[in-house]
C-alpha cells in the first residue's frame, strides 16, 4: 500500500504522523492544508515535525483557504502557531508544486494509491479539478472528519474538518466513496502520558501533543484526555482498529448551525445507494498499544 497523507499539524495530526511514520507505511509524500492553522503555519510545522522524527517524505504546500467560505482556524485549541511543543524551525522546503497537483501526480504514478485525509478535504477537491479521472487512481481514501455519532465540536452539528470546508468536502463525497471517522468514534481514541515513558526533552514535547485540548475544553467535553483524532485513522491502516459499514452519505453546504454536518443514513429511510462509508466503532485497547508502540520507538 502506497500513502499520501494530506494534514494541517495540528497535535493530533503530530501524533498521527509519528504513528504513520514509525509504522513502517510507504508513505510517498505528504499534502499541507490550511485547518488548524494557516497553511503558512501547517506547512512549517509538518517540515518541522519531519525533522523531529528524523524523516524525510516530500511536502507540497496545499489549499490556503477554503474554496469557498471565510477560513477560521484553531490555534485556541493547538497553540499559538498551530502546534504545541515548540519545534525547531524547519530547515527543509516543500517541493515546487502545489498540493492538488502533488496529488494528482502521485495517484498517476502508483495508480493505487491510498489518501490518509486528516485536515479540511480541499486539496483534494481542487485535486479532482485538475483531474477528473482521479478516482480511478485512487485504491482508499479515508477522512477523519464528521460527527454521526456525537455532536459537533464546531458547531452543534458539524465536525470541524468538515465544517472547515463543506464545499470541498461535499465534492470529495460526490466522487471518491470516501470512508468518513468522526467525533463519536474517535473522542474515544485516547492515550494516557502516564502509561508511557516520556522523559527528556522529546518525550515533552510528545506529553504535550497528547495533553493538547486546554483544561477548559476537556471539562466542557467531560474526558480526562485529549482524543487524538487524527491518529485513529492511521492506525486503521496499520492495525486495523475501526468497525466500518456502508452508507448513504450526504453533507450539509447550506448556511447555518448544520453547514459541514455529515448526514448518514443508517437505516436506509432515503431508499439513496450507499455513496461512502462511516467507522461505527474503534479498538480502543488495539488503538493505545499501535501509538503507544510508535511512540516508544520514536522516542
Amino acid at each position: 500500500m502506497s500513502l499520501l497523507i494530506d494534514t494541517d499539524p495540528g497535535c493530533d495530526d503530530a501524533l498521527a504522523l509519528l504513528l504513520a511514520l514509525e509504522s513502517g507505511l510507504d508513505i510517498v509524500g505528504l499534502t499541507t492544508v490550511a485547518g488548524n492553522s494557516t497553511i503558512a503555519n501547517t506547512t512549517r510545522n509538518t517540515l518541522a515535525l519531519l525533522e523531529f522524527l528524523d524523516r524525510d517524505p516530500p511536502v507540497a504546500r496545499g489549499a490556503e483557504r477554503p474554496l469557498v467560505k471565510q477560513q477560521d482556524t484553531a490555534e485556541f485549541i493547538h497553540g499559538e502557531s498551530g502546534l504545541k511543543g515548540d519545534l525547531s524551525a524547519p530547515s527543509g522546503e516543500p517541493v515546487d508544486v502545489s498540493g492538488a497537483e502533488f496529488i494528482v501526480q502521485k495517484a498517476r504514478e502508483d495508480g493505487n494509491l491510498t489518501i490518509a485525509a486528516i485536515g479540511p478535504l480541499t486539496n483534494l477537491a481542487l485535486a479532482l479539478g485538475i483531474e477528473p479521472d482521479l478516482p480511478d487512481y485512487l485504491d482508499e481514501v479515508l477522512v477523519m472528519g464528521g460527527a454521526v455519532y456525537a455532536p459537533g465540536n464546531r458547531t452543534p452539528a458539524a465536525e470541524a474538518n468538515l465544517h472547515a470546508d463543506p464545499d470541498a468536502a461535499s465534492r470529495v463525497l460526490q466522487s471518491l466513496d470516501p470512508t468518513f471517522v468522526g467525533l463519536g468514534i474517535t473522542v474515544r481514541a485516547t492515550l494516557d502520558p502516564a502509561t508511557l515513558d516520556l522523559s527528556g526533552s522529546r518525550g515533552a514535547v510528545v506529553e504535550e501533543w497528547l495533553e493538547y485540548y486546554p483544561d477548559h475544553v476537556r471539562r466542557r467535553y467531560g474526558i480526562n484526555h485529549s482524543p487524538v483524532h487524527d491518529a485513529a485513522v492511521i492506525a486503521h491502516l496499520t492495525d486495523g482498529v475501526l468497525t466500518v459499514e456502508e452508507r448513504a452519505l450526504e453533507i450539509d453546504t447550506r448556511e447555518g448551525p448544520c453547514r459541514g454536518a455529515l448526514l448518514s443514513d443508517e437505516y436506509g429511510v432515503t431508499e439513496e445507494p450507499e455513496n461512502g462509508r462511516v467507522a461505527t466503532d474503534i479498538d480502543v485497547s488495539a488503538f493505545r498499544d499501535a501509538l503507544g508502540g510508535a511512540i516508544g520507538s520514536a522516542l
